[in-house]
């Protein structure tokens, strides 16, 4: 019990200072935009705008308040669950976000469970022949897979599997002579709600190599992860006493050791998926995904100052609540996690 209260009182703690940190956060997002060299009225003018016009935008936009008075307000509204509005077109920044999300966290949820998936595989094959050359080929993959830079990993399957190949679309997240159904804005979960199997299967075409290209990057971080822990805990006395006893390499791997070692990969799992919304920008500006991701570089490049305030504050959040849910899990599955 006492275990569980300190459990408890940690989660709850954190949640408490949440609000602190996001305070933080969009203070310094406020403060880094302001000393950043450039101008939305000239992003959204043009420098050959004479001064009239560019003093009648700013005091529509209230760029004209001073920096103080923008900073209150933003606070202000950001306690009030208000993101204010986007400068370049006066569009609420709560849509803006409510249409990127889904997609971001589409593509970031298939990638992470194809990570996982390939990174286990690889892992558990190398630990079961050690020193073999599968795992020396395993080592190098987990190396080579997270030292690739991702624009140049992105370009390269698009040259293979798009235009060398041809078996699909070089980018985008729908097949633009469909009709892309109305939903939760998750296309796979929307087009299996309306039936719609050729907009589920133009959807997953779209999704693979994205998703493809983001899993293998991820992958060796999982691989080498659990092949460390798996080569640790296969040196623990309770799995020297199961060889003891005359049981099989592999029933000793699969039932004894591999449990205690995915612990680290479930952390590692809740770390990257919250990270994963807003730190897949070159994917999805390599593919043109219509996520968050690319809607925050876009929103930089406009020097559109609420969008990427609000963007960021809402990656943040995301990233506060998924390692708390993942502090969880892991001291429930675990009972020698103590807080």
């Amino acid at each position: 019990m006492g275990r569980k209260r300190a459990l408890i009182r940690y989660c709850a703690i954190r949640l408490a200072l949440a609000p602190l940190m996001l305070w933080l956060i969009a203070s310094l997002v406020f403060i880094l935009l302001r000393v950043a060299p450039g101008d939305p009225v000239d992003a959204i003018l043009g420098n050959r705008a004479n001064e009239i016009a560019r003093e009648a935008l700013r005091v529509k936009l209230g760029l004209d308040l001073s920096v103080w008075q923008q900073y209150s307000n933003f606070i202000i509204g950001l306690a009030r669950g208000d993101l204010g509005e986007a400068l370049v077109n006066q569009e609420p920044v709560r849509d803006i976000i409510t249409r990127s999300l889904p997609a971001s966290l589409e593509l970031s949820i298939t990638a992470l469970i194809l990570a996982i998936s390939l990174g286990l595989l690889v892992g558990f094959t190398g630990i079961k022949s050690p020193e073999s050359n599968i795992d020396l080929a395993g080592r190098i993959y987990g190396i080579s897979t997270y030292a690739l830079p991702p624009f140049w990993a992105a370009m390269l399957m698009q040259l293979l599997f798009a235009v060398l190949l041809g078996w699909l679309p070089v980018g985008g997240r729908f097949p633009p002579s469909l009709i892309q159904p109305e939903g939760s804005g998750f296309l796979i979960l929307d087009c299996v709600i309306n039936r719609n199997w050729i907009a589920l299967q133009g959807t997953i075409r779209h999704l693979v190599l994205p998703a493809s290209t983001l899993a293998i990057l991820l992958s060796g971080i999982f691989s080498r992860a659990l092949r460390i822990n798996l080569e640790r805990v296969l040196q623990t006395d309770h799995i020297q006493a199961a060889r003891s006893r005359g049981i099989k390499e592999s029933q000793i791997i699969a039932v004894h050791a591999l449990p205690n070692s995915l612990l680290p990969v479930l952390t590692i799992a809740g770390i990257t998926i919250a990270s994963l919304v807003g730190g897949a920008l070159l994917i999805e500006v390599t593919f043109s995904w219509p996520g968050i991701a690319l809607r925050l570089q876009e929103a930089i490049s406009q020097r559109d100052y609420p969008v990427v305030q609000g963007i960021v504050v809402v990656i943040a959040t995301l990233v506060v609540f998924v390692s708390v849910i993942t502090d969880l899990l892991v001291a429930s599955i675990d009972p020698r996690v103590s807080y």
